[in-house]
């Protein structure tokens, strides 16, 4: 089994941006605390321009009142998927360097964006069933994380509108660990409230829910997912992002969409690099 306390070197383009908002030492110190707790925060990080630019996106998405399929997306839960799409701003924070430099140290410098979507919790909402984000990978734990999410909070979280709730240490769990210990009431969660514009990372393996939102208003977050190069991403990235969305997009961005390869050929996209396919509408040869 793979340390699951063993991180991946940064690309030098990712550690140089980490410098204007993290020093070397401080961000070894967040990883320590990421490995030991499963989780790491950073309070507001984001801009109001980039929060007010993020609901401007939304808005029109959250128009068409969509809610959820079931209990663990939410009856009273509007998420909005493939945001890579749907806005400047999201490739933007996809690529936010305090976000980036986590994933590549979690899941390395090739990963990819397994998921980003805006979860938006209206009043009435109930708190959401404990889970991993890298559950759907059914490889045996403990292990290194198949996945690293970011929690971009657009609202105030707080404990009345469904703050996310950690269980500090269970991404070191054995897969029989999690239902003893929480039908047992042994497990210890905690409730993590968090300003605007805050930003939480958080190990795939790491067991959590949203809460339940006991307020009379709503609560949005976004999260963007990482994953591996090699593991299949949750959401179809090349599909659900346009073309012309993603020719417009930094190349860190568009690497992050698929437009990429994880050494030394996967992804190739017929024989050769698939950003080639942006920049040539023709069949590449």
């Amino acid at each position: 089994m793979q340390n699951p306390d063993t991180h991946h070197p940064l690309r030098d383009s990712t550690r140089a941006a980490l410098s204007h908002h993290l020093s070397e030492a401080a961000f070894e110190d967040a990883l320590s605390t990421l490995e030991a707790d499963g989780f790491v925060v950073f309070e507001s990080v984001m801009t109001t321009d980039q929060i007010n630019a993020a609901r401007e996106a939304l808005e029109p998405h959250f128009d068409r009142a969509l809610r959820g399929r079931n209990d663990f997306e939410g009856f009273s839960t509007h998420r909005e998927y493939a945001l890579m799409g749907k806005g400047e701003i999201f490739p933007e924070l996809a690529t936010h360097p305090l976000a980036l430099a986590f994933a590549e140290a979690t899941v390395g410098a090739s990963c990819l964006l397994s998921a980003f979507l805006a979860i938006q919790l209206y009043p009435g909402e109930t708190v959401q069933p404990w889970h991993a984000d890298d559950g759907h990978c059914h490889s045996p734990r403990p292990r290194a994380p198949l996945q690293c999410s970011a929690f971009w909070t657009i609202d105030e979280t707080t404990s009345e509108n469904g703050a996310t709730e950690v269980i500090p240490g269970s991404h070191r769990w054995r897969d029989t660990e999690a239902d003893r210990r929480l039908r047992s009431g042994e497990a210890q969660a905690i409730q993590v409230p968090l300003p605007p514009g805050s930003l939480m990372i958080a190990l795939g393996t790491l067991v959590h829910r949203g809460g339940a939102n006991r307020s009379e208003s709503t609560r949005l977050i976004l999260t963007p997912q990482y994953c591996p190069g090699w593991v299949r991403p949750l959401e179809s990235m090349l599909l659900s992002v346009p073309r012309e969305a993603a020719q417009a997009m930094s190349e860190r961005a568009r690497e992050l969409c698929g437009y990429s390869i994880h050494p030394p050929f996967m992804g190739y996209a017929d024989g050769v690099h698939p950003a080639r396919y942006l920049s040539n509408r023709t069949q590449v040869n």
